[in-house]
């Protein structure tokens, strides 16, 4: 049975499961899928149930509390080897990337590492010394790279969620050949510190996910500014809300339109586009010559040096350790000179201007994820050309600063799965996920290969009130509590469960009735994800809460795992003193439990 992540996190907080149980589901699942192409470094079993069994004693309301998760091996995790799919590249990561390290302090495991098209250049998913993954929905087809394994972990159900990466498509050319839901977030928006680079100016790691939502929520885990990432960008994530009644959709004129020669990818495009005007949108045609001039751009001009920069050593010194394909199309990149670079910013930004207007008219841009499909023959036959054609729709994306949601559509007549792309402007990540979701509950495909449905969709949560201030709630106030009746009193409302970076300790105090932690700010890393509340509460009702909030108790500003800040309580330093640390529990829901068990 394929488990979303809301299915993981219901079962642990519900106790009908155990993260130690999941991740050994997920180690049966892996065994019994039998592909031994599809991860680089597999973890061992006993360490990561181990792991699973510690996080068991922390606070499940952490937002990834016991989810396995896989990682493409060009973004780093401490303890496994970092290959990029070259075993001359190989190293051994001193610490986790920084996407990951979010990741596993919101409650994350980490499965292991999975295959790629070598040093992320490719979208087919054969260019690897590791074999070629299987594709989840038909075995002959290519995998789509160059997140091949990646997107086939999620699409054979044997994870509910892995990381890819995507500079030219990765993230979701992939997810339409593995009939799931691929996000290639806002550039800047993830953290790519512990990333092996493919070109530094426009890579970003991408999620793969069963379902919109789940997407959503790593998004949110991993969406922060990073000051180690110099082009990391300060870039919140909104919340998602109900479509518009009638959105508005930009598509192709009709004969701007290449599937070459595919009827079976033009008609399931046509099939997408009426789904969308039964959901309400109304469709506007655009011009997208100057989308296709761009991604021209993107192999036939300098960035293909940016790829070249990125492994000069290795394959100036060796040639033969890189693959024979991506040794040909990283080469072309040495010759490229600084003329040859400014002439390509030149026209880049003619490009962004003339792009800009259309997508100011129009709330996203609807298009194939990719004009076809083909067999893992056929490319091997044909390498280039073939790879060239997948990107047709994908390769403009990031030079343009645009984020991305590919979503399920259909599966063709021929079994082969079809998708579509939702685009729009950097920053408007929530706003795609408010439309994709809902298209894509509408189709009711099953979810990857599995053949497991979808779940009904989730209720969002209701819009807070234009001038609500939210606060945060670590001890006493939390929902069930002795003091939580404070908050309700005043109309406040339970907005969200999370857990805060992991740079807080938590310490129960001496002496207070009813019985109150204190929450610390330490060093960054040298604490733990704490668990904790949010409350929304009206500008007059927070003003009264604080006011009544005694020594040694105040209000500061705590950053949470999923990168937001929020106002909530902090201790003072002296009152401390005596003070037991319980920051192990993770929480202090958690160590109230293990009171009461103690009697």
């Amino acid at each position: 049975m394929t488990e979303t992540i809301a299915d993981i996190l219901a079962a642990h907080r519900a106790g009908t499961s155990t993260p130690a149980q999941t991740i050994a589901r997920c180690y049966q699942r892996i065994r019994a899928h039998a592909d031994p192409a599809l991860f680089i470094t597999l973890r061992d079993e006993a360490d990561a149930v181990a792991e699973a069994v510690a996080l068991a004693a922390k606070d499940p309301s952490l937002p990834l509390y016991g989810v396995p998760v896989a990682v493409k091996d060009n973004i780093d995790v401490a303890g496994l080897p970092t290959t990029a799919a070259c075993p001359a590249f190989a190293y051994q990561p001193a610490q986790d990337s920084t996407a990951v390290a979010k990741l596993r302090a919101a409650g994350a495991i980490v499965i292991g590492k999975t295959n790629l098209d070598q040093f992320a250049t490719g979208l087919v998913g054969v260019r690897s010394p590791y074999g070629i993954p299987r594709n989840a929905m038909r075995a002959d087809l290519v995998p789509g790279g160059s997140s091949s394994g990646s997107a086939v972990a999620v699409g054979a159900g044997l994870v509910p969620l892995s990381l890819g990466t995507d500079t030219a498509g990765s993230g979701r050319v992939p997810a339409m050949l593995n009939n799931i839901v691929g996000l290639k977030p806002s550039l800047g928006l993830i953290s790519t510190t512990g990333l092996v680079p493919a070109c530094r100016t426009l890579d970003c790691i991408s999620v793969f996910a069963l379902n919109v939502d789940d997407a959503m929520m790593a998004l949110r885990v991993m969406g922060a500014p990073d000051a180690a990432d110099p082009y990391s960008r300060d870039r919140p994530v909104a919340a998602m809300t109900a479509m518009p009644d009638k959105p508005r959709l930009g598509v192709p004129r009709p004969d701007q339109l290449q599937f070459f020669g595919d009827r079976h990818a033009e008609q399931a495009y046509a099939d997408a586009l009426r789904r969308w005007t039964k959901l309400g949108a109304e469709l506007i045609e655009i011009d997208i010559a100057p989308l296709y001039e761009t991604a021209r751009l993107l192999y036939d001009g300098p960035w293909v040096a940016e790829r070249y920069l990125a492994i000069r050593e290795l394959i100036d010194a060796t040639p033969d350790a890189v693959h024979p394909v991506t040794r040909q199309i990283t080469l072309g990149g040495k010759a490229i000179s600084a003329a040859d670079t400014f002439a390509a910013l030149y026209r880049l930004q003619a490009l962004r201007k003339l792009a800009g207007p259309t997508f100011a008219a129009i709330d996203a841009l609807v298009l194939p994820t990719a004009p076809t499909a083909y067999t893992v023959e056929q490319v091997l036959a044909d390498p280039i050309t073939l790879n060239s054609r997948l990107g047709t729709y994908t390769n403009f994306v990031n030079l343009l600063d645009l984020c991305g949601l590919a979503i399920p559509a259909s599966i063709r007549a021929d079994g082969i799965p079809f998708g579509v792309t939702l685009l729009a402007p950097g920053g408007r990540d929530a706003d795609l996920a408010s439309l994709g979701r809902v298209f894509h509950a509408h189709t009711a495909l099953p979810m990857g290969a599995t053949g497991t449905k979808q779940p009904p969709l989730a209720a969002l949560d209701a819009p807070a009130q234009a001038d609500a201030i939210h606060i945060a709630v670590v001890g006493a106030h939390l929902s069930g509590m002795a003091l939580n009746g404070e908050l309700t009193a005043l109309d406040g409302r339970l907005v969200r469960a999370v857990a805060t970076a992991p740079d807080y300790k938590l310490y129960a105090l001496k002496g207070t009735v009813p019985p109150k932690p204190g929450m610390l700010r330490v060093a960054a890393g040298a604490g733990a994800a704490i668990a904790l509340e949010i409350w929304s509460l009206s500008p007059a009702a927070f003003g009264r809460f604080v006011a009544a909030i005694p020594q040694p108790l105040s209000i500061g500003t705590i950053a949470l795992a999923d990168g937001a800040q929020v106002k909530g309580f902090l201790a003072e330093p002296a009152a401390l003193d005596g003070a037991r640390d319980i920051t192990h529990f993770g929480g202090w829901r958690a160590y109230m439990a293990e009171l009461a068990k103690a009697g």
